[in-house]
């Protein structure tokens, strides 16, 4: 039994310090993620690397097509999460250490949850990963960051291929609760393998044009989108012959034309030259082709090597560079840090070869 005169401990005395420092913050965490400057507090910066770092624990998971999972994530305690825009993403850690993104595909509004959709991969370690993932896994999280903000227009035509379909719905969301002047194109190899149908359609089943291979065939975007509205703003995700496409269609007959697009696989290499790398670590030299990236040489006698979304706008696959130019081509690196360092996925030597530590 105590004795009522007896001195606090320290524990007794730091217990309200800390109470204090809880509140505050607890008032810290909801004016970044709740309020109504949450957006502008915390921003979808694709170039931002600090801040949102966490663990999220799996909360659901649904099965939405053939070979697609959605997985919700929230914090373990339940609280808000960073704000955040149509079109960003997340970075993922598989619990093998691999790293990916993917788009955030849910309610904007709701801040307590994420949610994600995963397409498995044949031979895709990492698909495989996130496939295997039950209610009350956890998954180290990193974002959102966004390299695909939807931007103010009168109207909108939105085309996606397959899981192309993941950054495009919270912009339908988005577009549709304010104005009826959108159109969406949706197309897949079968009905069965496209997620999110249901949801699309209820967002506005008269705009929605949802197109199966194997029910329409192979779609010409040159005749869908010859139509369409002067002045309108393309967002566009799927395969790049899909993009392709509908960059030239969409620009067909127009003296300009906003066109947004981001794909889901390994850019392609435009205007390539060949060139050499020297992995400065074990003295080996690589040679690159006119037509393939730094990344996929490097895999060859380093198939460990980390890397994520093949585009130039994730920061998975940055390298410190030794020596030599470099043409930078990625969307993440700042003016300093693009002194020392590059994107092995898309950036290529300016001229001969370069030597970086790896």
């Amino acid at each position: 039994m105590s004795h009522p005169n007896a001195p606090l401990t320290a524990a007794a005395e730091t217990t309200p310090v800390l109470r204090t420092l809880g509140r505050l913050a607890r008032g810290y965490s909801c004016v970044f993620t709740e309020s109504r400057f949450a957006e502008r507090l915390s921003p979808v910066d694709p170039v931002r690397r600090g801040g949102f770092d966490t663990r999220l624990d799996v909360v659901d998971v649904q099965t939405v097509a053939t070979d697609v999972v959605a997985l919700t994530l929230c914090r373990p305690d339940f609280t808000p999460l960073p704000a955040w825009t149509p079109g960003a993403h997340i970075d993922v850690f598989t619990p093998e250490g691999r790293q990916r993104h993917y788009s955030l595909t849910g309610d904007r509004h709701d801040l307590r949850h994420y949610r994600i959709a995963v397409r498995r991969v044949p031979d895709g370690a990492g698909s495989a990963e996130m496939h295997r993932l039950r209610v009350g896994d956890s998954l180290h999280v990193r974002g959102p960051r966004n390299a695909f903000n939807l931007a103010p227009a009168d109207n909108y035509v939105f085309v996606a291929g397959g899981i192309g379909i993941t950054p495009i719905l919270p912009m339908v969301r988005e577009v549709a609760a304010r104005t009826r002047c959108w159109a969406l194109i949706y197309t897949g190899r079968t009905r069965d393998s496209m997620p999110f149908i249901d949801e699309l359609t209820a967002l506005g089943s008269r705009q929605v044009d949802i197109r199966p291979d194997a029910e329409c065939g192979t779609p010409d975007l040159a005749v869908m989108l010859g139509n369409s509205s002067a002045g309108a703003a393309f967002y566009v995700c799927g395969p790049p012959d899909m993009i392709d496409g509908a960059r030239t269609a969409a620009s067909g007959g127009r003296d300009s034309v906003e066109f947004h697009s981001e794909r889901f696989t390994a850019a392609r290499v435009v205007d390539g030259r060949e060139f050499s790398i020297v992995l400065a670590r074990s003295g080996q030299t690589i040679e690159v082709g006119s037509d393939e990236t730094a990344l996929q040489a490097i895999r060859r006698v380093k198939p460990d090597v980390r890397y994520s979304c093949q585009q130039g706008i994730c920061g998975a696959c940055r390298v410190p560079v030794l020596s030599g130019a470099v043409e930078h081509r990625d969307r993440v690196l700042t003016p300093a840090q693009e002194t020392d360092s590059m994107m092995i996925c898309v950036s290529r030597a300016a001229a001969g070869s370069i030597v970086i530590d790896l």
